[in-house]
């Protein structure tokens, strides 16, 4: 027998669970997390949001679990509700100067100093140059409920970025794979070669020989 579907309270209660001894002692918890570690174009963004114990937002889920135009509405609710939000964006010169990783770190670290919080939980980083505490958990997006806003927040941050640049640059169909690496996206590249918001580097491991 198939296990029982988990509701969207025992969600909540489970992803809650390291934030509520904070909420009760007072402090103020940042989730942090980035879009755009894979794109061959566009920047890295990441986001830093502190969210209060009430209320809780019933929706709040990793961000890949999420459908797009529920995702633009739950971001926008997350920017009503949160304590504080922070965004910060690693371009693509400095993705191709630190390499994508750093560039990540990079972008995280200046959401944190946007946001201020007490401490922060990070999705999969650790040891970031903050000063405040910081926790690194593996697949916080999945587990944390601040690192689940700050994953919705950052997603549809980086996803209107590329819609922007898609109005520079139609030909490549930014607005469609936001700079992933589609069937659409490499045919574009062979056709129109690369423009400026492509990452060089990312595009030259793309089409290097297997």
């Amino acid at each position: 027998m198939a296990g029982k579907r988990e509701t969207k309270q025992e969600r909540l209660m489970r992803m809650t669970e390291r934030e509520r001894p904070l909420w009760e002692a007072g402090a103020l918890v940042g989730g942090v997390d980035e879009a755009g570690r894979g794109p061959l174009a566009g920047p890295v963004v990441a986001a830093c949001v502190v969210m209060p114990p009430e209320p809780l937002l019933p929706d709040i889920n990793d961000s890949k679990k999420v459908a797009e135009k529920k995702r633009e509405a739950l971001c926008e609710e997350i920017l009503r509700c949160a304590v504080s939000v922070g965004v910060g964006v690693a371009s693509v010169e400095e993705i191709e100067t630190l390499n994508i990783k750093q560039a990540a770190r990079l972008a995280m670290k200046r959401a944190i100093e946007l946001a201020k919080p007490a401490r922060v939980f990070v999705d999969a980083e650790r040891d970031l140059d903050v000063s405040v505490p910081q926790e690194g958990i593996v697949h916080g997006d999945a587990v944390s409920y601040s690192i689940a806003a700050a994953s919705i927040v950052a997603k549809v941050t980086r996803d209107r970025m590329m819609l922007e640049l898609d109005a520079q640059y139609p030909q490549y169909g930014f607005a469609q794979h936001k700079g992933y690496g589609t069937q659409a996206h490499y045919e574009a590249l062979r056709a129109y070669g690369p423009c400026p918001a492509h990452r060089r580097l990312f595009i030259r491991s793309a089409f290097a020989p297997k």
